[in-house]
């Protein structure tokens, strides 16, 4: 919550900010509902942001226990969860050595989009940069990536490569 806080600062993020440290899915998403309808704020747009899917508890075990499939139930309640109550979800998946996503395929089928992001390690004059690809956009194009700088108020854009010409 510390790490988050700093940058909650950093980047100005007053009204409407709420961060926690859940993670069992059904006490989040109750406390999604808490605070959507608090002061009648139903209807006003809401975005669950989730780091990270792997450390999610789904409710199935009464111990707490997570395996294999707890990432699968997990991202199944909480993508459900926003299609019914018309709210947006960001989840952040963990990677493992190779760069890849953790987890099975059955992860990437689950959501409308996915973005990776990395950082440049390659080009000399973009490095250190950080690297946003999107692999995958159900409404949309893919195949765009985008490198950017950090700065006091976040990302900021210095060269975009486009497959598609875009």
């Amino acid at each position: 919550l510390y790490q988050v806080k700093l940058v909650a600062e950093r980047l100005r993020l007053r009204n409407g900010f709420v961060a926690g440290q859940e993670t069992h899915v059904p006490t989040l998403l109750e406390n999604c509902d808490k605070l959507r309808n608090k002061h009648g704020n139903k209807n006003k747009p809401f975005f669950l942001i989730v780091d990270s899917l792997q450390c999610m508890d789904d409710g199935k075990y009464p111990s707490g226990a997570v395996n294999s499939k707890s990432a699968e139930r997990s991202l199944s309640l909480m993508t459900n969860y926003c299609k019914e109550n018309f709210c947006n979800a960001v989840i952040i998946g963990q990677v493992n050595k190779s760069g890849q996503m953790a987890g099975t395929n059955k992860l990437k089928h689950m959501v409308d989009a996915m973005l990776h992001l990395d950082v440049e390690r390659k080009d000399k004059d973009l490095e250190g940069c950080r690297v946003l690809e999107a692999t995958k956009n159900r409404f949309g194009g893919c195949g765009t990536t985008f490198f950017l700088a950090i700065t006091d108020r976040g990302f900021d854009e210095v060269a975009r490569v486009s497959l598609h010409g875009v």
